[in-house]
């Protein structure tokens, strides 16, 4: 079946970058959706990435010298928001440039490490090299996501406590309850999830979703968010520092590779665009820095 991306665009719903909707290679439901505790009612997130062409992914190709050149055309992500399409379903849709997409989850961004991570019910759309990368999801895993899953649950902590909703429902939720609800199971989601990832570096998205229900429903206090995040914080300091399930730092040469990899299943050989580095070279080289580094 043909990308969600691609079929709005045949509905004149959407007018992304013309090369993209044939060029989608992996979409897949987020939010309430992928943690199971949506209803009804509810709006879906897609996420997904694309392969731009090649001269986008490879500047130089063009005969653009950084630096020097102005910058041609480039493409990050596409992103447009409350379509509405013949199933009466809204739709926010964020599609990245593969690149971008590859260095977001290797920095543990939680939305995209999520994005790898959904059910397979909710993967709406993928190629083989979609598959090619949820294959190798786990690739992607380090002790850096500790720190990127905190800082965004310290920021729903935040949110729920300055009580400022942005729209109407969410505003008769606090009203009703105290606090945003949403805030507080999204804040209790991001510390189960780290969690996961560091004790058995694996995710499982819907493995608490009665708990998260439980908070979306209002039983629990603005109080007992605080203090789950109070006592999971430290716990997980310690699990931070005695885990082995996944390393300490990201493996960028794998995940480079499988970058490659993909490009290549998608362009054909590459070997004379983006040459690897012998590896005994780069040895060398490393060797002559650190000798470099200690005579100063």
């Amino acid at each position: 079946m043909a990308s969600l991306v691609k079929r709005l665009t045949d509905k004149g719903l959407i007018t992304p970058p013309s090369f993209l909707p044939d060029n989608v290679q992996y979409e897949t439901a987020m939010g309430s959706m992928a943690y199971g505790v949506n209803t009804d009612g509810s709006d879906e997130d897609i996420y997904g990435f694309a392969i731009a062409p090649k001269e986008i992914i490879f500047p130089h190709l063009a005969g653009e010298i950084q630096g020097f050149d102005k910058q041609g055309r480039r493409f990050d992500q596409y992103e447009q928001h409350h379509i509405q399409f013949s199933d009466k379903k809204e739709y926010d849709i964020v599609i990245y440039n593969i690149v971008k997409y590859f260095r977001l989850c290797a920095d543990g961004n939680p939305n995209m490490t999520d994005s790898l991570f959904t059910p397979a019910v909710c993967v709406k759309h993928s190629t083989q090299t979609g598959q090619m990368v949820r294959d190798n999801r786990k690739l992607f895993l380090s002790k850096k996501c500790w720190h990127t899953f905190k800082g965004y649950a310290y920021s729903q902590l935040h949110k729920m406590r300055t009580k400022k909703p942005d729209s109407p429902k969410r505003k008769a939720t606090v009203e009703k309850y105290g606090y945003d609800t949403k805030y507080g199971y999204h804040l209790v989601r991001l510390l189960n999830e780290v969690e996961q990832i560091m004790t058995e570096g694996d995710l499982d998205l819907q493995r608490n979703r009665e708990q998260l229900k439980s908070i979306r429903r209002g039983e629990w206090k603005i109080e007992d968010i605080e203090n789950y995040f109070t006592d999971k914080e430290k716990q997980l300091e310690k699990v931070y520092l005695e885990s082995n399930a996944i390393p300490m730092k990201v493996r960028e040469a794998e995940i480079k590779q499988l970058l490659v990899n993909c490009l290549e299943h998608h362009y054909g050989d590459l070997s004379s665009v983006c040459p690897q580095p012998d590896k005994y070279l780069k040895a060398l080289r490393d060797i002559k820095l650190v000798v470099d580094s200690s005579l100063k």
